[in-house]
């Protein structure tokens, strides 16, 4: 048990207690000496300013409640050290996902953190460099300021305002939107939105978003079944229904790790006589799946549809034609 656990619990024996928790008592929870007990006394009175008095007579020690209107609570303590690690790292790794965003409005509550489990003797930092965050082909080098906005309005129920330069024809466009859902995908942000000047759900790449602001309006509100059956039944980052099923044929030397994948919400897979494996998808919009298939090149077949088949095709042949 390390000295942040022991602090932890002395506070809840004393605080659940209406006579001095003895010595040995204290000994006995906290598997620890009478020296340590003392160590532990002196620290909570001098870094967290606790009213703990000795009773010499009871050999013990107990909270001093006449002193303050309520009972005494660890400053900051609301988490053990396992809930407090966790959260100091849910912190790092959001820093190493997007760096900046949110920095400032929690870091003193890092600070905080860190300096509660310094108590164990160790340094939180030299322990979170253990955790690894590897990005690839993140867009998103926008200011911390307007992702700040940005969910500010989504939390607030507010509206935005958005200049917004599209990727597909680089046009820039004002629209209106109620922001839905934040997004982290494939290493980049995204909003999904009902566009006011569109009058339907979008999704915008923060990355495109040239300047927000929030209106003092409320945000449209759209059903949350209406939203994921929006967004979650077409496939990848595309919303819309999904119109067309995808029947891939892996190889079995892929289909190891393809089995093991979830490509869609509603994927169906099953394995073939010959050790490959079928995987089945819902899509609409098929750019980004077509992207996906390429990616593991002679490794998968496409069974149908007939025009997705097609598209690989097309894009086979138009490679072949760079490397002629």
């Amino acid at each position: 048990m390390d000295r942040f656990e022991r602090i932890y619990q002395l506070h809840t024996i004393l605080s659940g207690r209406r006579t001095p928790a003895s010595n040995r008592l204290l000994q006995d929870k906290l598997e620890c000496s009478e020296s340590t007990i003392k160590r532990l006394v002196g620290l909570m009175r001098n870094h967290f300013d606790a009213p703990i008095i000795y009773d010499r007579k009871r050999n013990g020690y107990y909270y001093d409640t006449e002193t303050g209107a309520h009972p005494y609570e660890l400053p900051g303590l609301w988490f053990n050290a396992d809930e407090l690690w966790g959260l100091l790292t849910c912190h790092r790794m959001l820093r190493d996902l997007s760096h900046g965003i949110f920095g400032e409005q929690i870091a003193q509550l890092q600070t905080r953190i860190e300096k509660l489990l310094a108590l164990d003797n160790s340094s939180a930092e030299c322990k979170l460099e253990s955790v690894k965050i590897l990005t690839m082909a993140s867009r998103y080098k926008g200011h911390d300021h307007l992702f700040t906005k940005i969910a500010a309005a989504l939390f607030g129920n507010r509206r935005l305002k958005l200049v917004y330069q599209a990727r597909s024809d680089g046009q820039i466009s004002e629209r209106t939107i109620s922001p839905q859902n934040l997004i982290y995908y494939r290493d980049n942000w995204y909003i999904d939105a009902w566009c006011h000047s569109k009058n339907g759900l979008r999704t915008f790449a923060l990355e495109k978003i040239k300047s927000a602001i929030r209106q003092n309006i409320p945000a449209k509100h759209i059903d949350r079944q209406q939203l994921e059956a929006h967004y979650t039944s077409a496939y990848g980052i595309f919303g819309g229904p999904a119109q067309h099923l995808a029947k891939l044929k892996f190889t079995p030397e892929r289909a190891r790790w393809i089995a093991d994948e979830q490509w869609h919400p509603k994927q169906t897979g099953r394995w073939l006589d010959d050790g490959s494996y079928e995987l089945c998808i819902p899509f609409g919009d098929h750019r980004e799946l077509l992207m996906d298939i390429l990616k593991h090149g002679r490794n998968v077949e496409i069974i149908e549809p007939e025009f997705l088949r097609q598209a690989v095709i097309q894009e086979i042949q138009a490679m072949l034609e760079i490397y002629k």
